[in-house]
């Protein structure tokens, strides 16, 4: 089983993990979106609630029935064919690593139909493509209800691409759970994606003996500037670039927005510099009598001035 979460879905596992059984015969791979730089608690906080124990995930130990892994900052947690545990510290995924995505198209690829998937809590759509991918080899899909979420994005988002999906509140999550470890899924497994293959080696070993599949598209990857491809699981979108920075629609339009608002703010300091730069020039030629010279440097600082000030307020709110 897998878990994905953000924003507010600390409540929503506690409540999960309290209605499974001490002799649950799944494993459950939990991954929450965490600080790269900071510490995680969510293993001790979920080691202290029901009776399954809760470990952060260790690269390279076999994942063990009946037992919890949680992922660790800055690593995507990932499962393989034998049932291994791998913290890969590839490319990031919706400019998050953990990402959501990453486990679960890991487990899409090599547990097919034994896999439950369950989206949690959080903002913008981590976990939709992922949990599509999982529906489509055969698994599982289980989503917090978005009314009963914290923060309903992540649901929201998988219940559009997967409309199949048991949408319950996180109270009811680990009895439906229960009821499901052992059973296989409602579609019948289909042959895995060329895209699929692709982008687990490439999260797993940072490289494919398959070719990259994908149609291209007209944008440059935000993160590294690479040509990015577009993948269709179902009804899920999602962009990757050449070497795997990977993104959900909502992600790659974040992660635009960041870069366009960054590139105005260097547009109105460049501005700025510009008009100081003019102004010293319409004084320098004042101090030498001529005024046309100078009446030209002026009006021009002042048009660099007013561009400056109209892109400050766009970005600002101002009027």
């Amino acid at each position: 089983m897998v878990i994905g979460g953000s924003a507010g879905s600390h409540a929503a596992l506690q409540a999960l993990v309290a209605g499974l059984p001490a002799d649950l015969a799944a494993t459950v791979l939990v991954t929450v979106h965490l600080a790269p730089e900071g510490g995680s608690t969510i293993a001790a906080m979920l080691d202290r609630i029901g009776g399954l124990p809760a470990v952060p995930a260790v690269d390279g130990e076999r994942a063990r029935p009946a037992h919890i892994h949680t992922a660790v900052p800055d690593r995507h947690l990932l499962i393989t064919a034998d049932d291994t545990l791998r913290l890969g510290r590839g490319p990031r995924q919706n400019l998050v690593r953990p990402a959501v995505d990453a486990t679960f198209r890991t487990a899409a690829r090599w547990c097919g139909p034994r896999v439950i998937g369950v989206v949690l809590s959080g903002s913008l759509d981590d976990g939709a493509s992922g949990l599509a991918s999982i529906v489509e080899h055969g698994g599982v899909a289980l989503v917090q209800r978005p009314d009963d979420a914290k923060f309903a994005g992540m649901p929201s988002a998988a219940l559009k691409v997967v409309p199949e999906a048991t949408a319950l509140p996180a109270d009811d999550l680990g009895r439906a759970i229960t009821a499901l470890v052992g059973r296989d899924g409602p579609r019948p497994p289909t042959e895995l994606r060329d895209s699929l293959l692709w982008e687990t080696d490439m999260l797993a070993y940072g490289h494919s003996a398959n070719d990259r599949p994908g149609e291209p598209v007209a944008l440059g990857c935000p993160e590294c500037g690479g040509g990015m491809y577009r993948f269709r699981t179902g009804f899920a979108d999602h962009y990757v670039c050449h070497v795997g920075h990977s993104f959900s629609p909502q992600a790659l339009l974040s992660a635009r927005s960041e870069n366009v608002e960054a590139a105005l703010w260097t547009a109105i300091s460049a501005l700025q510099e510009q008009a100081t730069v003019l102004r010293q020039m319409a004084r320098y030629a004042g101090d030498r009598g001529d005024d046309d010279e100078r009446r030209r440097h002026e009006k021009e600082a002042q048009s660099a001035r007013h561009a400056g000030e109209v892109l400050r307020r766009h970005l600002t709110g101002g009027s």
